[in-house]
């Protein structure tokens, strides 16, 4: 049977879904890349996953990883230009970072009208690319109760999921999870560093034989 070997520098568990980030490094074929600030996600992680995406989508020959990943960065970089989306690559992963003040109003999870062409590029490249394993993770900055933070963070999360599947990715491939406030990337001590944290990321990771 087929097997899945992920690159990634952290794995989430329920725990953390609600808050609490247990933090772990893992060596994968790709050699442990690290997303972000430190915050990944082991698609790899959940064998059931595992099985369920390599049932539904296939895998890709392991060494074909890293041409398979820089072709989809490149399609990720042409269709989101412009709308404030970054785009980078580490190791055999991706990560996508969509600032909130561009894709969310204030204290909503609805997905804002003028954003919807350049996630309908991110979803277009993630249904012509179907051995990536999708995680989509939402955060918040330190304003405000840090509950309520990590529910929006979490609706965030679960509006993005659902536009993509919405547009043909499938299911079994994405989790959506919420972080509240727990994972900043800038001091929230500033504005700049608040809306900096205000933000959710997609980590795309390749799904490989093993």
């Amino acid at each position: 049977m087929k097997t899945m070997v992920f690159a990634a520098a952290a794995a989430l568990t329920l725990t953390a879904c609600q808050g609490a980030l247990q933090d772990r490094r893992v060596q994968g074929a790709a050699g442990g890349a690290v997303i972000g600030a430190g915050v990944g996600v082991l698609a790899g992680g959940d064998d059931g996953r595992n099985a369920a995406i390599g049932a539904a989508v296939g895998a890709i020959a392991g060494g074909a990883a890293g041409e398979y990943m820089r072709r989809q960065e490149e399609a990720l970089k042409r269709r989101t230009e412009g709308s404030g989306i970054e785009v980078e690559r580490q190791g055999d992963q991706i990560a996508l970072t969509m600032p909130s003040n561009v894709t969310f109003d204030v204290n909503s999870a609805a997905i804002k009208p003028s954003f919807r062409d350049p996630l309908t590029g991110v979803a277009n490249t993630l249904v012509e690319y179907p051995s990536t394993a999708v995680d989509i993770i939402g955060h918040a900055s330190a304003d405000g109760d840090d509950t309520y933070n990590q529910t929006l963070s979490e609706q965030r999360a679960v509006s993005v999921q659902n536009y993509l599947v919405g547009l043909g990715m499938q299911q079994v491939r994405v989790n959506a999870y919420g972080l509240g406030e727990t994972s900043p990337i800038a001091d929230n001590a500033t504005a700049e560093g608040r809306a900096a944290n205000r933000r959710v990321e997609i980590i795309l990771t390749p799904v490989t034989e093993g």
